[in-house]
């Protein structure tokens, strides 16, 4: 059977250069949509059972993080549902990629997917709890809805907390760490979940740029514009994904704000903070130490020895999402990163950080803001 490779369904990305010998494919992945950064790749081969397959990414590294393929491994799945890690090495800015396929279709993927037909779904789902509101804040470039999930009861003496994902379309992780936070935050069996909704109400956008990440984009929304750098004064015709929610966030004020992402090069969960925002003072200090100190008692998967460098007082980039809202609404706001690689201080030889270990880590955030509501 002849090898044939295809992208064309949701969040699919790679140019085929050479499909003719199976022990020496060559691909590249496509830039993302009026952008020049690119990392995500997600494709289909079939015809290739029994065959070692020997695909090369010619463009690896030209790639946004090349540092990112080091130490990398590429997910793949006959089903779409289970994604294990396949032999893969960096060599000569190449992504060389080892696998022997036991069936006729396979998938490949910097990270296991998560669609946008998925999300559909699953805030189509959730709309039946009596804890949830949905709506739409608006549209995105090419007319998909920004939807928003409002989780418990708008009080005045409720604290208001946002949390925001998919700004950055290829960070599939952080979709399946929302599903998992949503999911407790509704169950009216969770004794920290309830306690948590009477004191406070959630306002979840789990699905940010949904335009970049139908297209298999890595950073970029439909108008070639990286999200988290509008926050400042962001662009209602470029950006209006950005523009929209923080019309929204004025209109309820913000207590706390995390933002959900992932990391190409740490292996490693992690936060970036606020340390650099002008208005950072003893109490977002407090607060910060705090909520990192919790998770840390919490789960073991997240650590605070490794990150970022901390911004210097005042040097902060305040058209970041976190630093631009902790500075707009002086509260803690935090930037929360989950590694491509597979997880160093816990790895995985057969999964790598996987979908069920987002999942897990999404759930732990729950008993985190637990510790720290009382003192927003």
């Amino acid at each position: 059977m002849k090898i044939h490779i295809s992208s064309q369904f949701d969040a699919g990305n790679i140019e085929v250069v050479d499909a003719s010998d199976a022990q020496n494919i060559t691909l590249n992945i496509r830039k993302d949509t009026q952008a020049d950064t690119f990392q995500w790749f997600y494709f289909r081969v079939t015809g290739g059972s029994g065959q070692a397959l020997r695909m090369k990414i010619l463009n690896a590294g030209q790639a946004s993080y090349p540092e990112g393929w080091e130490d990398y491994m590429v997910r793949a799945s006959y089903d779409t549902e289970d994604w294990f890690m396949v032999p893969t090495r960096y060599e000569d800015g190449q992504l060389i990629i080892h696998h022997t396929p036991a069936y006729n279709s396979v998938f490949y993927a910097y990270f296991a997917p998560y669609s946008y037909e998925r999300h559909l779904e699953f805030v189509s789902n959730i709309q039946y709890s009596p804890l949830v509101n949905f709506s739409t804040l608006g549209n995105t470039v090419q007319g998909r809805s920004i939807d928003l999930l409002t989780i418990g009861d708008e009080h005045d003496d409720a604290k208001k907390i946002w949390i925001i994902a998919r700004q950055h379309p290829g960070e599939s992780q952080v979709s399946y760490f929302m599903e998992a936070l949503i999911s407790r935050l509704v169950d009216i069996d969770d004794p920290v979940s309830r306690t948590l909704l009477n004191k406070a109400v959630f306002y979840v956008v789990p699905f940010v740029n949904p335009d970049g990440a139908v297209a298999g984009n890595l950073r970029a929304n439909a108008a070639g514009v990286n999200l988290n750098r509008e926050w400042g004064n962001p662009d209602p015709q470029k950006a209006p994904e950005v523009y929209h929610i923080l019309q929204a966030m004025q209109a309820t004020g913000v207590h706390l704000n995390l933002d959900i992402h992932a990391d190409e090069d740490l292996p490693y969960n992690f936060i970036s903070s606020i340390e650099g925002i002008p208005s950072f003072d003893e109490r977002l200090k407090n607060l910060l130490e705090k909520f990192k100190k919790s998770w840390v008692e919490i789960s073991p998967d997240f650590q605070t020895k490794h990150g970022y460098p901390v911004n210097e007082p005042g040097t902060a980039n305040l058209n970041i999402c976190s630093k631009a809202i902790g500075e707009r609404f002086k509260c803690l706001s935090m930037t929360i990163e989950m590694p491509f690689k597979d997880h160093e201080t816990l790895p995985d030889p057969v999964y790598g950080w996987s979908p069920a270990r987002s999942e897990k880590l999404g759930h732990s955030l729950v008993d985190v803001i637990g510790r720290i509501i009382d003192d927003l």
